[in-house]
């Protein structure tokens, strides 16, 4: 079986001979594979009522444990958004109800921002069916296929320089 990345690599190949495409293939599908994603998280999450971005305030809060709140500046730092972005996202999501602004009791000047009983309910609600969702997008990987993917990515990451906080 051919994928549409095999066809570019095929133009290449007669093109340029010279030249060996094989980076393309993997940077093209992981591209193509980044794109397929995209579409069907947002199809999954339309289908709960909310946006990508929505769910991953939600869980964020939730992953952060009880209470189930962070800092402004610790949503910024794990959302990998600018300030004006998450100002406007928590704003959004404040006014659904899912989420509220509280003052940091140790420091007045500090907002946190934390889940509401609704956003705790909603984001319970969603993830399992988001992993679900999630197992479905990999089925064509055997689990095997899927973990060794899922190590030679995050090598592929790192030597990138993407690491913890």
């Amino acid at each position: 079986m051919k994928d549409m990345v095999d066809g570019f690599l095929e133009q290449w190949r007669r093109e340029r001979p010279d030249l060996d495409p094989a980076p393309m293939g993997i940077i093209g599908r992981v591209s193509r594979l980044g794109a397929l994603f995209d579409r069907e998280l947002k199809r999954f999450f339309a289908g709960h009522g909310l946006e990508r971005w929505e769910f991953d305030v939600l869980a964020t809060l939730r992953r952060a444990g009880a209470p189930h709140e962070l800092t402004m500046g610790a949503l910024l730092d794990h959302m990998m958004v600018t300030s004006g972005a998450i100002t406007n996202r928590i704003d959004r999501v404040a006014a659904r109800g899912l989420v509220e602004r509280r003052a940091d009791p140790a420091d007045r000047r500090t907002v946190r921002v934390g889940l509401t009983d609704e956003g705790l309910r909603v984001i319970n609600t969603v993830i399992a069916d988001h992993l679900d969702n999630e197992r479905r997008i990999l089925a064509a990987l055997s689990a095997g296929e899927q973990a060794e993917l899922a190590v030679l990515l995050r090598s592929l990451l790192i030597g990138l320089g993407d690491s913890p906080q």
